[in-house]
């Protein structure tokens, strides 16, 4: 048998397309981030509040440092994207966008980057920060595919293939 004769590579099969509606949402980041600002409120409030030269005033001031640093964390562990039967919801870290099917042209997760770009039908780039292949690539990697599939399913249903 000659190399000529080999049988092609088997081709990866497509990812099956998730139920809708589906969250992706980095689990292991926010668990981290959250775990982390809670550690941080019981440590820095257990000070102040231990701490017995420190005045009713001063207590409060540590407890709310405490609360502003686990506020800043959860702020980081919010971003997701949520999918259903009309479209895309990208929640990053201040800012929600809902998006039809139909204006989303790819998902792009290339090496390097830090989370998955949405091109849109209007020529802007939308960064979404809920699939990130930081601490979890394998897990990034399976979101941005299933992703992919479901952006690539709808557009074929809503408005034909793209380009």
């Amino acid at each position: 048998m000659s190399a000529s004769d080999a049988a092609p590579a088997p081709q990866p099969a497509p990812p099956a397309l998730p139920a809708l509606p589906v969250t992706f949402r980095p689990t292991r980041t926010r668990a981290v981030l959250l775990s982390v600002g809670a550690v941080m409120f019981a440590v820095i409030s257990a000070i102040g509040l231990l701490l017995e030269q420190l005045g009713t005033g001063e207590r409060l001031t540590f407890i709310l440092t405490a609360l502003l640093f686990f506020a800043v964390l959860a702020l980081l562990s919010r971003p997701k994207v949520m999918a259903d039967e009309t479209g895309v919801t990208v929640v990053n870290i201040t800012r929600t966008r809902r998006l039809e099917w139909a204006e989303i042209l790819r998902v792009n997760l290339r090496p390097g980057d830090a989370w998955v770009f949405l091109d849109l039908n209007d020529g802007s780039s939308l960064p979404v920060l809920g699939i990130q292949p930081g601490v979890a690539r394998n897990h990034a990697l399976r979101d941005a595919r299933a992703l992919r599939a479901l952006t690539e399913s709808r557009t074929a249903v809503d408005g034909g293939p793209r380009p």
